[in-house]
């Protein structure tokens, strides 16, 4: 590739608007021929719908794309195909109950044989193994997407956009899938990379370009750039010296049951505008830690201090003392915990949102209450047949959405969330994960206990690790890999990074 060279792919000023809300503002990008250029930047920054907009789904206001050289407008994803531009979305598109085959050729119009012939010849060309005559429903995550792959490289593309391809990729399949995006990028197929996973970018890309609030705020080579150069310009951190709205100073606790872990000595801070995370193995002392912070147990009257909420002794308040000061929870335990099983989705809303207008007098005002679970039910996209369904009528996924949905609701000021995204869909739980960075952004002090280390590394500002009731120093997750966090886990906390105030 030369500077002067005309790039397969140009955008000149490209903006894209929702309404008043500007997704994308004047972006600038070019892509050579067997580029793999990485697109960085927090979630909500605009990478997709960037990509869409180059793909044909969506429809700049201004701006100009141009394809080697020649400028387009791109009406629809057919288009972009047929220009030579393929994308494999975040969540796959495929149709779960006929065949790797029939997908495809619903896509590529040509004799049945012929294609799978082709099939055939590409996925061993490229290191993609796949039966054309599997059953989708049948397939692995790492093979499906091989499928979607697979699909776009029978069109021949000279781009190939992929939208966070490793999110739901075990650690070999990344491992494949790069050998196979290094080979493509060799035959000149030019790669667009949407990633937050700093390693693989400097493990792959030759350029990037960073979004933030869906502008272009930077450039950086990948190959050169540290990973805090990299995590800085993608994931501005929350302000170290913001207000401490939740405390816990010298909490130790002895649990009566004989199998269970308590606390010793556990000392957390949690800013406005801040996530903190909470690692670790399951059953190290997370539940107790939990039930203290949401007040299902107290504390005795003379440690009721060792729990400080916005400033002032939280230890001895029980649940509902706690929300009215300012606090919103969401348990592990969905049913029970969550929400009452018997009771519908209407009355499980009211048990913690009641001060919103929904007594008055002593009486349940039914409206009130019913369009508040209405509003949990279509921001979550809860699958219910409404808001006088029961508890128990929903899947699992889709009430872990709606108690998520409930309590974030609340607009509390501080919100500790256990296993905020267990049991749900992929796309459901970046849709959580989303919804919680968009709480942080309010000034709300956010606490996540989760077993799942890749969603803490997404979305938190600050780790910590929890091992035999204690807990770690805290560490800036730009600033540390899954590798010191992993050591941690087991109990190495001499291995940990330096602690940050």
């Amino acid at each position: 590739m030369t500077a002067d060279q005309t790039p397969l792919l140009e955008l000149r000023g490209v903006t894209k608007r929702y309404g008043d809300f500007v997704a994308n503002e004047a972006i600038d990008l070019k892509i050579q021929p067997g580029e793999i250029h990485a697109i960085l930047g927090e979630n909500g920054a605009g990478k997709s719908t960037l990509m869409k907009s180059i793909f044909g789904v969506h429809h700049p206001e201004e701006g100009q794309i141009f394809w080697q050289g020649t400028p387009q407008t791109l009406e629809n994803p057919a288009q972009a195909r047929a220009l030579g531009i393929g994308m494999v979305f975040q969540h796959f598109s495929l149709f779960e109950t006929v065949s790797v085959l029939d997908n495809i050729s619903l896509v590529i119009d040509e004799p049945r044989a012929d294609l799978e012939r082709r099939i055939i010849e590409k996925s061993e060309e490229f290191g993609l193994p796949v039966n054309p005559n599997a059953l989708v429903h049948g397939l692995s995550v790492g093979e499906r997407q091989r499928v979607e792959i697979l699909r776009c490289l029978l069109q021949e593309p000279k781009l190939l956009i992929l939208d966070e391809p490793t999110s739901v990729l075990p650690p070999p399949n990344v491992l494949q899938l790069f050998d196979t995006l290094r080979a493509l990028s060799d035959r000149g197929i030019a790669i667009l990379y949407i990633s937050h996973k700093l390693d693989e970018i400097r493990a792959l890309c030759h350029n990037a370009t960073v979004l933030r609030l869906g502008k272009v705020t930077g450039n950086a080579d990948p190959k050169t750039a540290t990973p805090t150069e990299l995590a800085h310009a993608t994931h501005p951190m929350a302000p170290e010296d913001g207000e401490i709205k939740l405390a816990v100073c010298g909490l130790s606790r002895h649990d009566p049951d004989p199998t269970a872990v308590g606390l010793k000595d556990v000392n957390l801070e949690v800013r406005a505008g801040e996530i903190v995370g909470i690692a670790g193995v399951s059953g190290n002392g997370q539940s107790m830690l939990a039930r203290l912070l949401s007040g299902e147990e107290t504390l005795p009257k003379d440690q009721a201090t060792k729990i400080q909420l916005l400033g002032t002794p939280g230890g001895q308040l029980n649940p509902d003392q706690r929300r009215r000061a300012g606090m919103a929870f969401v348990p592990e335990e969905r049913l029970g915990r969550g929400a009452a099983p018997a009771m519908s989705l209407a009355e499980n809303a009211l048990l913690t949102a009641h001060r919103f207008g929904m007594v008055k007098r002593g009486m349940v005002q039914t409206n009130a209450r019913d369009a508040f679970a209405d509003r949990c039910i279509a921001e979550m996209d809860v699958r219910t047949q409404g808001n006088q369904a029961m508890a128990t009528s929903l899947s699992g996924g889709n009430l872990q959405k709606f108690i998520v949905g409930r309590e974030m609701a609340l607009e509390p000021k501080i919100l500790v969330v256990s296993q905020p995204t267990w049991g749900i869909d992929v796309g459901a739980a970046a849709m959580v994960r989303q919804k919680l960075v968009d709480l942080r952004k309010t000034g709300a002090a956010i606490l996540i206990i989760s077993e799942e280390l890749e969603e803490l590394f997404e979305i938190s500002d600050r780790l910590v690790v929890m091992y035999d009731g204690r807990l770690s120093h805290p560490v800036r997750t730009r600033e540390t890999t899954a590798e010191k966090i992993g050591q941690m886990m087991i109990g190495q906390f001499d291995a940990e990074p330096e602690a940050v105030a």
